[in-house]
């Protein structure tokens, strides 16, 4: 994309003929005032700035970093003092230029005091776009009272293997459901004026072994058919205004000096006219981690050349070193020019170059009743039963033991990123600022006619067994034991899983399996609560001596997920989420995707099996439903759209929400094809005895995959679809043929599978 098919108002193109060097290079930069010693960020402490904020701010600034979510402050005096540093901006800087305000906002504005919602791999496991882009509406308006302009959210890498930390800010194994997710919250996000931006771009979650920031081997069809197709959605179908690089090296080359993705793809392909902002300190590891460039002058000119138009979260490279280079005629001002233009039209479109700030917000609501209702729907729909012997719902137990390190802790129900997590833990004493009721408080809630006891029984990290004998006693005086088990999100090691927090095993972090085996030899009805960041390898806790009656797993659910899992424990609620990524059997099956071929899965020519525990898709209910019927188009050309019809009945005794799942198998392909791969879904809330006809408007393109040549197509050929409980499960099944020449698929091609219900 040319300067030229950018469209610049005459406002912008008089403030960039006017601008000076110094002050354009000002406007690509961020600043990060309250960066000290906080470690909310990778190697933040190695890489602080030296220069202070006044000297930073003499030719104006272009963004200012997470002033809400560094440090516990209040939200009403930081608005103040934010209103004030916006109006001496204005005032003081020679163009009167503000800042643009960006904050974390994965979970849920990550600010002191504001509403923590399910962690993204909940979102996945509701299959609900609908509720996310609700979600990201009331997020962007807390974001926009606070005088917030950029939320660095949605995560879209695509799950490859559960040891990587970060899983617990990603959606789902599926590139269609990330992408259809994704999209609806960045719909919601912008929906009140507030930019998302699409995180990591591109192929981050492929690192080897799953260890962060290692080298990624993927191929360009894997980047193509897998990593992509989120990002192209979001773009294309979602509209969004910002873009941020992937710390990763694809095949030796570091995304953040490539402009065949951050150029010729995004912008030249997929039309994206946005920003895009440098990974915090990524501008800067293209020297000192990646090796790539000598210095931080080079670095700059790498990442500039490369599309990246903002750095982030300061300017170690972008101001005093891109400035040599440019003075040197290594580096074309035009450049500058070209991110500078992209930069004030973003603030044009914010409406920052008109804003005079003078009234801060005297009063804020950052967790209203709203918040919560939605964090409380949304953890209940994200909810996975994955086995039940018939204890649950729980039939009026008189004696109930709360037992495990996540049962009275109200840190295990959120994900790495919400505040509490990513920065509170390093204030100790602070208070969270909002309710959060643990889930043993819940549970003394919901069973209130119960004697609840609760016992910790150990850490979820560490080898100290001394609770396991007052953990046993309890569990044998009870009814049933309900055993909460999982992960602590932190970072850098402060944690079992987030940023920098992977894993080289999947079985449950320190000596949680031996506490749950221990309780189950009691012979006391053992619920397991599974709270995690990822899936863990639990097959022994379905089958075997050391099954449990039911298990229940949940993914970081949030300020209302103690209370959401206890309306699933006492029947209230009936359970309706499904797994977003496959059970894993054991560390050493992966990475895995169902998304496999044939060659892919188990077969005779290895011993090793790599079939997970339980498949995507997987989710139980405390009802049953019928998939019949169904029927699809005979044939359709290659480009064109097929529809497909199924009808689900409940046939329990109860209402319930039954996620009805579309899958197709390409038979034969120029390349290997998946031998299962999601097409469309969608939740239906049936009565018992009810039924309800679904119908799926399927684009082609849907089966659309990477050529030998290189470019995405679709094949005429043979095609079978099924509809069933999980992508392992085929309840009824059909079939088409797609007819005709091979068809290119291009922008017009429409991506989303629409869905029509009819009761």
């Amino acid at each position: 994309m040319t300067l030229t098919d950018i469209s610049v108002s005459t406002r912008v193109s008089d403030l960039i003929a006017r601008m000076t060097l110094e002050e354009k290079l000002a406007q690509l930069v961020g600043f990060w005032v309250d960066q000290g010693d906080e470690v909310v960020a990778p190697m933040a402490g190695e890489m602080a700035s030296s220069t202070a904020y006044a000297d930073a701010t003499v030719h104006g600034l272009g963004q200012l970093t997470r002033v809400y979510g560094t440090r516990p402050v209040d939200p009403i005096e930081r608005a103040a003092w934010l209103w004030e540093e916006q109006r001496r901006l204005i005032r003081e800087t020679r163009l009167g230029i503000p800042a643009l305000v960006h904050e974390e906002c994965l979970t849920g504005l990550a600010a002191w005091q504001a509403a923590t919602f399910p962690t993204p791999l909940a979102w996945g496991a509701a299959f609900d776009p609908e509720l996310v882009e609700e979600m990201g509406a009331l997020i962007g308006e807390s974001m926009r009272e606070l005088g917030i302009h950029q939320g660095l959210a949605p995560v879209l890498d695509v799950i490859r293997d559960p040891r990587w930390g970060r899983v617990d800010e990603c959606i789902a194994e599926d590139p269609y459901v990330v992408g259809v997710i994704g999209t609806a919250y960045v719909r919601g996000l912008q929906s009140t004026g507030v930019h998302a931006t699409l995180k990591h771009f591109v192929g981050y979650s492929g690192s080897q072994a799953g260890r962060n920031h290692a080298p990624v081997h993927a191929g360009p069809r894997e980047i193509a058919d897998v990593f992509l197709p989120p990002f192209e959605m979001a773009v294309r179908d979602g509209g969004v205004r910002s873009v941020m690089n992937s710390y990763a090296e694809i095949d030796g080359v570091p995304v953040a000096a490539t402009p065949a993705y951050l150029t010729d793809l995004l912008r030249d392909t997929w039309g994206f006219d946005g920003t895009v902002v440098s990974d915090y300190f990524s501008v800067a590891f293209l020297q000192t981690m990646h090796a790539v460039a000598r210095d931080r002058g080079e670095a700059a000119q790498l990442a500039l050349e490369a599309g990246i138009d903002v750095e982030l979260p300061t300017g170690d490279a972008y101001v005093g070193p891109l400035a040599e280079r440019v003075r040197a005629g290594l580096v074309d001002e035009a450049l500058i020019d070209r991110a500078v233009r992209r930069v004030l039209i973003q603030k044009e479109e914010l409406g920052l170059l008109d804003e005079t700030f003078e009234t801060p917000p005297t009063s804020v609501d950052l967790d209203s009743p709203a918040h919560r209702a939605l964090a409380r729907r949304l953890a209940e729909e994200s909810v996975v039963l994955l086995s039940n012997d018939g204890t649950l719902p729980l039939a009026s137990p008189r004696r109930v033991a709360v037992i495990g390190p996540n049962g009275d802790s109200s840190e295990a129900l959120m994900g790495c990123y919400s505040f509490a997590n990513h920065v509170l833990a390093h204030h100790p004493g602070v208070p969270l600022g909002f309710e959060i009721p643990t889930l043993a408080a819940s549970v003394a809630e919901a069973l209130a006619d119960a004697e609840v006891t609760v016992v910790r029984g150990c850490d979820a990290e560490g080898d100290d067994r001394s609770g396991f004998a007052e953990a046993e006693d309890a569990a044998r005086a009870a009814d049933v034991a309900i055993v909460a088990v999982g992960d602590r999100a932190g970072l850098f090691g402060r944690g079992t899983v987030g940023e920098g927090n992977d894993a080289d095993s999947l079985e449950l972090p320190g000596v949680q399996r031996e506490l749950v085996e221990r309780l189950v030899a009691t012979g006391t009805p053992v619920v397991l609560v599974i709270l995690s960041g990822r899936p863990y390898a639990i097959d022994w806790a379905l089958s075997g001596e050391h099954a449990v009656a039911a298990v229940l797993q949940t993914f970081f659910p949030g300020e209302e997920g103690g209370a959401a899992i206890a309306a699933v424990l006492s029947g209230e609620v009936s359970p309706s989420g499904h797994l977003p990524v496959s059970l894993p059997r054991s560390s050493g099956s992966q990475p895995y995707s169902y998304l496999h071929p044939i060659l892919g899965g188990p077969n005779e020519i290895t011993s090793a099996d790599s079939t997970p525990a339980l498949p995507f898709g997987h989710g139980l209910s405390y009802t049953t439903f019928e998939r019949s019927d169904l029927s699809v188009t005979a044939s359709v050309p290659a480009g064109d759209a097929f529809t497909a019809t199924v009808r689900v009945r409940n046939t329990g005794g109860r209402a319930g929400t039954d996620l009805v799942q579309l899958y197709a198998r390409d038979l034969h392909g120029s390349i290997t094809r998946p031998v299962a791969q999601l097409l469309g879904f969608a939740r239906v809330q049936l009565d018992a005895g009810a039924e309800a006809t679904v119908s799926f408007d399927v684009p082609t393109a849907r089966l659309a995959f990477t050529g030998r040549e290189g470019v995405r197509i679709v094949e005429p050929g043979d095609i079978e679809l099924w509809v069933g409980p999980s992508c392992a499960e085929r309840e009824t099944e059909a079939a088409t043929e797609i007819v005709g020449d091979v068809h290119r698929v291009t922008a017009s091609d429409r991506r989303i599978v629409e869905v029509s219900i009819e009761r």
